[in-house]
């Protein structure tokens, strides 16, 4: 089943939008806090975005961006203000399409319906993980902080995989040398050591400073 994000602040349209996309089968969700749409967006983790234009705290084609620097999940604009202007800024924002207010809900699913079978109909995926702000993105191996985007080695993104899927946990030095492993290459303790020191170093370098917690005797945690 998809699920579906929508970034309304109008309550009485987005439990309409809601309540006719559940009909079709899609798992819909909302957007509580518009000051974090973009962690709430990486919680939620959906296939697709309906964002509309005009939002407390930033507007739609700020939060498109946003998206953008960690996903390239569908988003598709809903708003009254669909002047050409408008239009074109959400296109080169990285918006897939836009909708004028007031639309009909059966155009609506038709447009979502297709925008799901065209993006994922090759079995593409979002794939992303967040943990206090930073944002892991597994398919293009990069980390996204405050606006810049780290690249990372395959190794590096296994290390922060493994501890970002049990942020507040503590990670034992043996299950992250076996997640390590998959990489068909034998890592020993050393060469975690290693690649440990080297990406604490990259972390800081983006202001991510004692981001990874050494639990002495015990292992890593983020």
């Amino acid at each position: 089943m998809y699920k579906i994000l929508i970034v309304e602040d109008d309550e009485t349209i987005a439990g309409l939008i809601k309540k006719h996309l559940e009909s079709w089968g899609y798992q819909v969700e909302y957007v509580r806090d518009f000051a974090h749409v973009l962690g709430e967006f990486v919680r939620k983790d959906p296939q697709l975005v309906l964002l509309d234009l005009k939002l407390p705290f930033y507007n739609g084609f700020h939060w498109c961006e946003e998206i953008r620097k960690v996903s390239q999940v569908p988003i598709l604009f809903l708003s009254s203000a669909a002047d050409n202007m408008n239009m074109v800024m959400a296109m080169s924002r990285g918006a897939d399409d836009f909708i004028a207010k007031p639309f009909d809900m059966d155009v609506l699913a038709a447009k979502v319906q297709a925008i799901i079978r065209r993006t994922y109909s090759f079995g593409k995926s979002a794939n992303i993980l967040e943990h206090n702000g930073a944002v892991l993105n597994i398919g293009s191996s990069t980390l996204a902080w405050e606006g810049e985007t780290l690249d990372l080695t395959k190794n590096e993104q296994r290390i922060l995989q493994i501890l970002f899927e049990n942020g507040g946990k503590v990670v034992s030095r043996d299950a992250i040398m076996i997640k390590l492993w998959e990489n068909d290459s034998f890592v020993d303790d050393n060469t975690l050591t290693v690649n440990m020191t080297r990406l604490r170093k990259k972390l800081e370098g983006m202001g991510l400073k004692d981001f990874i917690v050494t639990k002495k005797g015990l292992g890593y945690m983020v």
